[in-house]
């Protein structure tokens, strides 16, 4: 390579080598700015960036409903003393409602493995199901609530059927967001391809948590009353 040597310049010493297509100090090498890393404008989050914040929500639902079930108890311990708890007999449909959605994780965890096995159509199938039949819980619960209507047992007819309407509306209500959830994996999945698995991985995490919440709900609500 040739070198050329250059007039002096204030601060600068004499023959001073100029060599073509110098580096750059901020290279894109992936890193700074403009790179495809983490840092620049086509980086993605780290899959498990996207579970730690999933399982800060979930940490967030369970001290809520935590304080829910405090509260529960406290306020049965009071209504023993002035015989103001009242009861009534849980709607049959409840059970039906559990097994609608211990099948709906069954069919998640199927719709996970033909993901695994890059098996598109297959996933599609079973991720549908398990939105079929969080919908089919949603149905039983209103049913439940309607039957008790029917009996008049409200919202405000005692305290446990104040709490029995608090604790299933609050699931109810998080499980839409579930329900949102699958329904997102599965209208974006071919558009977003690349992120999909974490995507599922994510909502997999959040539906499984709503299942075993709701468990826990209805061995409280059946057996603490």
């Amino acid at each position: 390579m040739a070198t050329v040597t250059t007039p002096a310049k204030p601060g600068v010493k004499s023959g001073s080598k100029v060599q073509s297509g110098g580096g750059n100090g901020n290279k894109r090498n992936g890193r700074g700015p403009g790179g495809d890393g983490p840092g620049g404008p086509n980086g993605r989050t780290p899959q498990d960036a996207y579970k730690l914040g999933m399982w800060l929500a979930v940490g967030g639902i369970t001290m809520l409903f935590a304080a829910l079930t405090s509260a529960y108890v406290v306020r049965y311990g009071e209504a023993q003393q002035d015989r103001t708890w009242g009861t009534f007999g849980l709607p049959h449909i409840l059970w039906l409602s559990t097994g609608l959605l211990l099948a709906s994780s069954i069919t998640f965890e199927f719709a996970r493995r033909a993901l695994k096995a890059d098996n598109t159509k297959s996933f599609s199938q079973w991720l549908l199901l398990t939105t079929a039949l969080g919908l089919g819980f949603l149905a039983s619960q209103l049913a439940a609530w309607q039957q008790l209507v029917t009996e008049k047992v409200f919202v405000n007819s005692n305290p446990y059927s104040s709490f029995f309407y608090m604790l299933t509306g609050t699931h109810g209500i998080h499980l839409i967001c579930g329900i949102l959830g699958l329904l997102y994996v599965a209208v974006r999945r071919k558009r977003y391809t690349a992120n999909r698995r974490t995507a599922v991985e994510v909502t997999a995490i959040y539906w499984h948590f709503m299942d075993g919440l709701w468990i826990y709900l209805f061995l409280l609500l059946s057996f603490w009353r």
